[in-house]
């Protein structure tokens, strides 16, 4: 049942015709109450299963709310638009019967008449909870919470676009896609929207073979459990976005993971927000859990004492976690999950045009931070979704962002606006199984200052409410990983050998003994590496040597180097580097500097599992 309540001064309805052919004549065609808050009902098809269920869950639930808003009177108004997926008419109308029946004992009630066509008129109080909706879902049944814009942007009208760094828009059907394949199976697949995975992607495989990341079974699906050596790529990949923002000049917070569904604002910014929610009770109480920073930082705001000096102003949040109700079919590894780490960063602006001056910052922070976490534009793909009337007022801005990136971009046009921002951009992955998934974005909001109540004094010393700027510079951190790993697997198609950047590899150097006697010395040399920051490790388990380096190719370690009476008599170390493919003869020293060349400017962390590969737990096989 689908339900909207709205409290207001009053109701007025006249019934014109039948909708039904099967409805009876009435004896009276008005109505009119005062005071009244007035339920507008949709019954659905769902209900059927247990129609005393949803009779009972709505008269708890509009008894409550009558005392809440103090309301005189109500009005029970069946109202099919507000569901796509009705009922049967004869189940609606009893239910509707029954709940009529139930309230006129307490309460001053009217009902407009089912299956006709009305004509009405009422005045919304315009209190905090004089707009109120309901999702009610007969017990049993497994409850999903849709927000309008999800619904929304299945209907909305849009047209789509190549635009080339020339700045000229070209039809996405007749694009010459030369040398731009990726491009092209991006393209089809968002005009497509198949967000349903067939087969099990690559990375897949790869996150558990590197005993990386798994499937929780304990847990909800599209929640993972993250292994040590997971968990410290993640920690590095969340401190290193981190560092970005904070560069850029974030300013750090943090907020709740729940927000109670009744909440006014939150409510309205509810159906603005194309995702699913999780929902939870709590003392007779419904929230949701976020699915963005969206709202704490929002509400910090609303409460803030704010001057234009003050903007733009850049809160930011490394959420742990968000939370979006995936379709079950959509969730397959690290692609798309229920619950995801994500760096929200918003910027209060003044004004569009100190907005858009931010958002070209923001850009290049985005491509800073996809191409150092270990992409590169080559492995990204361009999407802009804009309104019809924010490009034709600003066109040399969009043009701007597909120059800047330096490739052609796929153009989504809206003909209208039905959410919250004017334009925004995203940087997706295509992998291996040609699914696009997006990374960095940022998003030019209009609503959401005047919603939250967020204000500044202007230099006029007027107040103003602020345009509002969503950013994530990598998207999800396990997004990240997830293409990292799928990039690796592309790559050993090519013939290359796949690798995780220097700087995340769980083990960066690997010692190699040629024996037990040569155990020590392999111990000294890691420990001599270990203090410059660099994580090493020692295979003193006792197999063959073919089989320690098979092992440690295996796992993708960078340097592998080996110990033996000639290494211990010279100084110097037998070491194979992956990157290249070659074997070289380098002292310790020379190893250090490399590997801290090549990882300069970035955060580290020691080995996340015992030095000693001998006294490690296996977690997977």
């Amino acid at each position: 049942m689908r339900v909207l309540l709205v409290h207001s001064d009053y109701l007025k309805f006249e019934a014109k015709r039948k909708a039904l052919n099967t409805v009876e004549e009435l004896k009276e065609k008005t109505g009119s109450a005062e005071d009244v808050l007035v339920a507008f009902i949709a019954v659905e098809k769902i209900d059927e299963s247990n129609p005393k269920s949803v009779e009972k869950q709505f008269l708890d639930d509009i008894r409550e709310t009558y005392k809440k808003v103090n309301a005189k009177s109500i009005a029970l108004y069946p109202y099919a638009h507000l569901s796509s997926d009705l009922g049967s008419p004869k189940v609606a109308q009893q239910i509707l019967d029954d709940l009529y029946d139930e309230l006129r004992a307490d309460f001053k009630v009217i009902k407009a008449p089912f299956g006709w066509y009305k004509s009405f008129e009422l005045k919304c109080k315009g209190h905090p909870l004089s707009e109120l909706s309901r999702t009610i879902v007969p017990e049993g049944v497994e409850k999903e919470v849709v927000s309008k814009a999800l619904g929304d942007e299945e209907k909305v009208k849009s047209s789509w676009f190549i635009m080339t760094p020339d700045g000229k828009l070209h039809d996405v059907g007749k694009f010459n896609y030369k040398g731009h394949e990726n491009l092209k199976k991006f393209s089809m697949y968002e005009k497509e929207k198949k967000r349903v995975a067939e087969k099990t992607p690559p990375h897949v495989e790869l996150m558990r073979k590197l005993e990386l990341v798994d499937y929780e079974p304990g847990s909800d699906p599209g929640n993972m459990r993250y292994y040590p050596k997971g968990r410290m790529v993640k920690a590095l990949l969340e401190q290193y976005v981190t560092e970005k923002i904070l560069d850029y000049g974030g300013i750090e917070v943090e907020t709740p993971i729940m927000y109670d569904f009744e909440h006014p604002t939150l409510a309205k910014y509810l159906n603005r927000f194309p995702a699913r929610q999780y929902v939870l009770e709590s003392e007779k109480k419904k929230y949701f859990l976020r699915f963005a920073a969206c709202f704490g930082q929002f509400l910090i705001a609303h409460d803030a004492t704010l001057s234009y000096k003050n903007l733009p102003l850049k809160l930011y949040e490394m959420t742990r976690y968000s939370f979006r109700r995936e379709k079950s079919g959509e969730l397959t590894g690290l692609r798309r999950l229920r619950a995801f780490t994500m760096p929200d960063v918003h910027a209060l602006c003044q004004d569009m045009k100190q907005a858009m001056d931010e958002y070209k910052k923001r850009l290049k922070l985005c491509i800073d931070t996809i191409e150092g976490a270990g992409l590169t534009k080559n492995d990204i793909e361009l999407a802009i979704r804009v309104t019809k009337d924010f490009y034709d007022e600003h066109k040399e801005f969009v043009e701007h962002i597909v120059k800047t990136v330096g490739k052609p971009a796929l153009v989504e046009m809206w003909d209208e606006r039905i959410f919250y921002f004017v334009l925004k951009y995203e940087f997706n992955f295509v992998d291996a199984l040609d699914k696009a998934s997006c990374l960095s974005t940022d998003q030019i909001d209009v609503e959401n200052g005047e919603r939250y109540g967020i204000e500044f004094v202007d230099v006029d010393g007027n107040k103003k409410n602020p345009v509002i700027l969503h950013c994530s510079p990598s998207g999800a951190i396990e997004r990240i990983i997830y293409a990292l790993l799928e990039k690796a697997h592309m790559d050993v198609q090519k013939g290359k050998k796949p690798m995780l950047p220097l700087w995340l590899s769980p083990t960066q150097v690997r010692i190699i003994p040629l024996s037990e006697g040569y155990n020590d010395i392999a111990t000294k040399i890691s420990e001599k590496i270990e203090k410059e920051n660099i994580r090493v490790d020692v295979d003193d388990r006792n197999e063959t040597m073919g089989s320690k380096i098979r092992d440690a190719e295996k796992e993708w370690i960078p340097f592998i180097a080996v110990v033996g009476e000639k290494e211990k008599a010279s100084g110097k170390l037998q070491v194979r580097i992956r990157e290249t493919g070659k074997q070289e003869i380098a002292s310790t020293e020379q190893i250090v500097r490399i590997i801290k060349e090549k990882t300069k400017g970035m955060p580290y962390r020691g080995l996340p599992l015992p030095r000693l590969i001998s006294k490690r737990p296996r977690f997977v096989g």
